[in-house]
C-alpha cells in the first residue's frame, strides 16, 4: 500500500556512505509504504540552488530495515523490487507535479 499524502522535498538530510567509503549528503524526497516495508526516495543535497538546477534529477531508492536494533537505510538487492518501487515513486512524482501544473 502506498502513502496517500505526498510531501515532496521534506527537507530531512541523510549522510550516506558509498561503496568507496565516501560520505555524501542526500535529501529525503519522499517515503512510501509498499508490501509491509518502508522505502525512501532521496536526491543529492545541494546547498547552492544553481547546483540543484544542474542536477540530473535522478533519485536513489533505499529500504528501511532494522539492523542490530537500529533503523537503517539499506540498498535494495532485488532488481525487481527496486524497479517496482522506483516506478511507484516516479508515478507519485508525476501525479504531484501534474496537480501542481493544474493549479497554475
Amino acid at each position: 500500500m502506498m502513502a496517500e499524502d505526498m510531501d515532496f522535498g521534506a527537507g530531512m538530510l541523510y549522510t550516506l556512505e558509498d561503496e568507496e567509503g565516501n560520505e555524501l549528503e542526500f535529501e529525503l524526497l519522499e517515503e512510501m509504504e509498499y508490501e509491509d516495508a518502508t522505502y525512501c526516495a532521496l536526491i543529492p543535497y545541494h546547498e547552492d540552488s544553481e547546483e540543484l538546477l544542474e542536477d540530473d534529477g535522478e533519485f536513489v531508492v533505499l529500504k528501511k530495515e532494522m539492523v542490530d536494533g537500529e533503523e537503517m537505510l539499506c540498498t535494495i538487492e532485488d532488481d525487481d523490487e527496486y524497479e517496482t518501487v522506483g516506478r511507484l515513486f516516479v508515478q507519485q512524482l508525476n501525479a504531484f507535479f501534474d496537480e501542481e501544473e493544474d493549479e497554475e
